[in-house]
């Protein structure tokens, strides 16, 4: 279950300089002070703060299998993490997995705590179950990492059929969509087309055999 925390936008948004903080400026300070108790996380989507509970084992061992592929397929120019936010104007994810170089550090926030987008190269998600995880997974971070220009996104979707792996590629920031999507059942191969990652392929080694 995810609980979306809503701010009410203000009539204006104040541009000049000195003025009070615009609204993504407002959502972001919120999400900020947020005390989270053990085992939830808070994201900013398309204008709310989400908090969702971490995922279930099964969630887990998958992202797990699929970040300890991708690092052994990359060159040490590359690191594959989970459990960083990455933001971007004012908006923060928190994927399953994800892709940046090595050097990362001049994207990293001053306190530490959120890398920028513009730094991300891959992003993975596994879809959660229920309507709130879904359409999370499927369509709200599906147009948010294209707003940030992330240049690829993967989601491992058991609830799709009987499962599937869709491949994302060629962000249009502006219009919020992925140009170019591969997606494939669950026990036949999904290749990455392009960027860090170009050639690794996605195996029901890492998804498991198609779900009942």
């Amino acid at each position: 279950m995810t609980i979306t925390l809503t701010v009410e936008a203000p009539v204006h948004k104040p541009t000049a300089k000195g003025s009070k903080p615009g609204f993504d400026e407002i959502v972001w300070q919120a999400w900020k002070s947020l005390e989270l108790p053990e085992g939830y996380r808070a994201e900013i989507i398309e204008g709310a703060i989400e908090v969702s509970p971490t995922g279930s084992k099964r969630h887990s061992k998958v992202s797990y299998r699929l970040r300890k592929a991708l690092q052994a397929y990359l060159d040490s120019a590359y690191v594959v993490d989970n459990d960083m936010n990455i933001c971007h104007e004012y908006k923060t994810f928190i994927p399953d997995c994800y892709i940046s170089r090595e050097d990362d550090e001049d994207y990293m926030s001053d306190d530490g705590l959120s890398l920028d987008a513009s730094a991300v190269e891959l992003v993975a998600e596994v879809v959660s179950p229920g309507w709130d995880g879904t359409t999370r997974d499927r369509q709200r971070k599906r147009r948010a990492y294209a707003r940030a220009g992330i240049p690829v996104y993967i989601l491992i979707d058991d609830y799709d059929l009987h499962g599937t792996v869709t491949i994302m590629t060629s962000p249009s920031p502006t219009e919020a969509v992925y140009q170019a999507a591969i997606r494939v059942p669950y026990g036949k191969e999904a290749a990455i087309p392009e960027g860090a990652a170009k050639g690794f392929v996605i195996t029901e080694a890492i998804t498991g055999p198609a779900r009942d």
